[in-house]
């Protein structure tokens, strides 16, 4: 018996110190469609990017024209090397940095169209991707492409097969669309390595791109242009070249690894050194996916429906590709006033598309990237500093000033009012944001003067959306004066915020182009695009007064005619015979959600006490808009803005007023959802008997109390707790009917 005992005793402690099984991690990479968006107008692309890396490293077909953006469209069919640098998802052209091909003897076809370079053809089912990787097959060559990504470099790897005329070309001289050199340099350093850099001009009026090459096998000879005139050692000129070539026949693995900066040749050789010095491609594509791992667990749902499941971390993916890394790691940087300058204690952030990132985009950074934020506002207060204003739409140390309205204010009083600011001098900021308001650019004067933008006849003049977005950000503004005691400030830009209304005629219930004695133009059709309304016509800006939807309303004279016009503005689809333009996609009736003025209107039934009615539209919405797939998005991705709406949307809520730190409620996608956040708090939100019918919320909890109205706070968010939906197949229409449950539209509350 005592040996029976003894015995027991001992299986129990060694069941005790046996490991306990762990659940294996879903692969959240594996979720990830790198390819989503780039079929259609998403202008996305699948190559290799480290989280808001300065390097996308991705294939280029050599070929020009809107759909080919970003390098890349799925329907081409060659590919005419790998450059380092690309826009996702923008309605402009411009990048394509440092464009490397490997070739052999297989094959020597070139084409006029894109410049007489060797090119090769490819196929999708000898393609693929995933974050922080991309691979292709070249058939001509019969070389196995494969890229990754580091923070500031990035990584090539060439299988050769058995052949002759083993090389690898790097072409300076490459362009496309709105790009062009104006001043690049080579230089061979040794057998492995090369420096140099490529100055161009495009939407970056000035873009420089400094960069430091090393190969894994050591070259056999050499042969380097300037223009197309043959040179040793170091090449100088507009359009420079060089082939690098391995004389040897047999099948050979060649890694090429290239850090940029936009600094200099020693910063570009700084940052090799800090990313992938002593690393082989197998060790960066293994940093690559360990970051992109812990970045889209930060938001952990489940569902049963695959495809969603797909779709939420594809576009969680896409979230975080911009803004970029800018700064090396010195902190050296090229800066808007064309001199280097150096961020001493932060990582200096560019690529700002503000006229689209700042309603869903940089409000989701809140949640998920805290410290990113602090460095991101510092980047728009370094702009500044160095330009007199903060940025437009800023790009590779330039001001492109695309689009429209001063919408680095919103980001900056958006962070501010959720407490993530506190070691900013407030009066900077605040500084900051009224020089943008009180310049004269833009037609600022006008609207200064009047109150209103007029029409000039000018193309893309846009005057209507001027006023309103001027409106929204001289909202923000009296925010940050009324929190910092600036009571005449304060007065003064809310009285400009409410100068959307001048544009109001009763008569058509639209908000009107003006002359410039103030008259409505006496030609008016509310469907129709014209320039002053950007990208977008009467229907789709009249809703945009996210500060004060109240007074929209009462514009209209009530809330069921306002019901009425929402309901309107859904179902009134465009005819045969109208003219849509390109950017008018993934309309429903004349809601456009393939542009960003559309993207909060859905939520909207809230502010009247028809919550029920955004469940259905956002729903919709959320169905026939995206999909993990090549065609998946409906528009221009945006850097980030177009997945963003549907990260928001998933869970359930959204950032209506992208400034005042409310989520209004919509209807969850997911069964649940845990966000992770950098504080190591969790906030969870769970959905009771959701179905593909039960998409109305019957009731909904926070934090086991009932949530009395229909948005939550970012604040309840951030102290970690848990929303929960109970949801069924029939509207509840008595849930947050009363006028005290509706999301506030005026001042913050």
């Amino acid at each position: 018996m005592t040996k029976l005992i003894s015995f027991t005793i001992l299986i129990s402690l060694l069941a005790a110190c046996t490991p306990k099984q762990t659940q294996v991690k879903e692969d959240l990479l594996s979720l990830v469609n790198p390819f989503m968006g780039t079929d259609g107008p998403g202008n996305t692309y699948p190559g290799a990017q480290f989280p808001f890396g300065a390097v996308q490293l991705s294939p280029d077909h050599g070929l020009s024209g809107w759909d080919r953006i970003s390098g890349y469209s799925y329907e081409d069919t060659i590919i005419s090397g790998f450059s380092h640098l690309h826009l996702s998802g923008t309605g402009a052209g411009d990048l394509y940095d440092l464009l490397f091909m490997p070739v052999n003897k297989r094959s020597n076809r070139t084409i006029a169209e894109n410049g007489n370079r060797p090119f090769s053809v490819f196929s999708h089912d000898e393609e693929g991707a995933q974050p922080g990787y991309y691979w292709v097959n070249l058939k001509d060559f019969g070389i196995k492409a494969e890229m990754t990504a580091s923070s500031r470099g990035g990584v090539q790897r060439y299988h050769f097969p058995k052949d002759e005329g083993k090389a690898i070309l790097l072409d300076l001289g490459y362009s496309l669309n709105w790009d062009g050199p104006t001043d690049t340099y080579i230089k061979v350093i040794d057998n492995k390595t090369l420096v140099g850099y490529r100055m161009s001009s495009g939407w970056a009026a000035d873009q420089r791109v400094y960069f430091k090459a090393e190969f894994s096998s050591a070259f056999d000879s050499y042969n380097l242009f300037a223009e197309d005139k043959e040179v040793k050692n170091e090449a100088k000129a507009k359009h420079t070249k060089v082939k690098v070539n391995f004389n040897s026949a047999n099948a050979e693995v060649i890694e090429v690894k290239v850090a940029i900066a936009s600094s200099s040749i020693a910063g570009a050789e700084a940052n090799f050194a800090a990313e992938l010095n002593n690393k082989d491609f197998a060790t960066i594509k293994a940093e690559a996916s360990k970051e992109w791992t812990a970045e889209l667990s930060k938001i952990d749902i489940s569902t049963t429906n695959d495809s969603l499941k797909r779709t939420f971390y594809t576009t969680l993916y896409q979230t975080m590709l911009n803004p970029r890394v800018f700064s090396d790691v010195k902190g050296d940087y090229k800066a808007p006033n064309g001199e280097v300058e150096n961020a001493s204690d932060y990582t200096r952030y560019d690529l700002f598309s503000l006229w689209d990132t700042f309603r869903a985009a940089h409000p989701l950074y809140t949640i998920m990237h805290e410290a990113r934020v602090k460095d991101m506002i510092k980047s728009l207060m370094a702009h500044y500093h160095e330009k007199g204003l903060l940025p437009v739409w800023s790009f590779e140390g330039n001001e492109t000033d695309m689009m429209m309205g001063y919408h680095s204010v919103p980001v900056i009083v958006d962070a501010y009012f959720k407490g993530m600011l506190a070691d900013f001098d407030a009066e900077e900021l605040y500084k900051a944001c009224k020089a943008s308001a009180m310049q004269d650019a833009q037609r600022l004067d006008e609207y200064k003067a009047k109150g209103f933008v007029s029409t000039n006849k000018e193309h893309e003049n846009w005057s209507v959306s001027k006023t309103m977005e001027y409106a929204y950000d001289d909202w923000c503004i009296a925010q940050l004066a009324k929190d910092l005691n600036k009571t005449d400030d304060y007065a003064y830009f809310m009285k400009r915020s409410n100068n959307w209304a001048n544009h109001y005629d009763s008569e058509s219930t639209f908000l009107r182009t003006l002359e410039a004695d103030g008259s409505f133009v006496k030609h008016f059709i509310a469907k129709e695009y014209t320039d002053d309304y950007c990208e977008s016509n009467a229907w789709q800006y009249f809703w945009f007064v996210p500060h004060n939807t109240q007074g929209l309303i009462n514009k209209l004279g009530s809330a069921d005619r306002f019901e009425e016009k929402l309901d309107s503005m859904f179902t009134y689809y465009p005819t045969a015979d109208d003219v849509l333009p390109i950017f008018s996609t993934g309309m429903i009736g004349q809601y456009a959600h393939g542009n960003e003025p559309s993207h909060h209107v859905g939520y909207l039934y809230n502010y009247i006490g028809k919550p029920w009615k955004t469940q259905e539209i956002v729903k919709q919405i959320a169905d026939t808009q995206y999909s993990a797939t090549p065609d998946g998005h409906c528009g221009n991705e945006d850097c980030g803005q177009m997945s963003a709406w549907y990260i928001y949307t998933a869970m359930g809520f959204y950032p209506v007023n992208p400034a005042d730190g409310i989520y209004v409620i919509g209807t969850p996608l997911v069964d649940n959802a845990t966000i992770k956040l950098e504080s190591g708090k969790e906030f969870a939100i769970e959905s009771i008997n959701l179905s593909d019918e039960n998409i109305y919320i019957q009731k909904a909890t926070l934090n086991g109390q009932d949530l009395q109205t229909s948005y939550i706070h970012h604040k309840d968010i951030m102290n970690g707790g848990k929303l929960v939906y109970t949801m069924g197949a029939t509207p509840n229409k008595n849930l947050w009917t009363d006028a005290s449950a509706f999301p506030p539209s005026d001042d913050l509350k």
